[in-house]
């Protein structure tokens, strides 16, 4: 009669610890998606900024060229050629400066999985 109790247990026990490891995977499968989706968001955001300054720097280049061709022609005009000349250059170059950050500053991708685990591993070798 002492195994039975025994036995039941560590049946309980063992469903338990399934049960926790279960649960600490899933918590960790949530943690994995959500810097999925942060990294996407980042990649998105740099992809926009890198097209905008590819498009504002090409813009702001036409208007120069306009902005030479006419610099013999007459003054009135020049004045808005240039100033819509660095306009768009300057735009261009902030959100050219802006992409660069963004690529630089790129954190360690599943950097929050990775040290989640890491505090796992430590505390599983702790009870050890």
């Amino acid at each position: 009669m002492a195994d039975k109790p025994r036995a039941r247990g560590l049946y309980f026990s063992l469903r338990g610890l399934v049960a926790t490891g279960i649960e600490l995977l899933e918590t960790r499968l949530e943690l994995l998606s959500t810097e999925v989706q942060e990294e996407k968001a980042r990649l998105l955001s740099l992809f926009l900024y890198a097209i905008g300054a590819l498009i504002l720097l090409a813009v702001g280049l036409i208007f120069l060229a306009v902005f030479f061709a006419v610099l013999l022609w007459e003054t009135d005009r020049l004045l808005a050629l240039g100033i819509c000349a660095v306009l768009f250059l300057g735009v261009g170059a902030l959100a050219l400066t802006m992409a660069l950050r963004l690529a630089r500053a790129q954190p360690q991708f599943l950097a929050a999985s990775l040290a989640e685990l890491a505090q796992d591993r430590a505390a599983l070798k702790r009870r050890e």
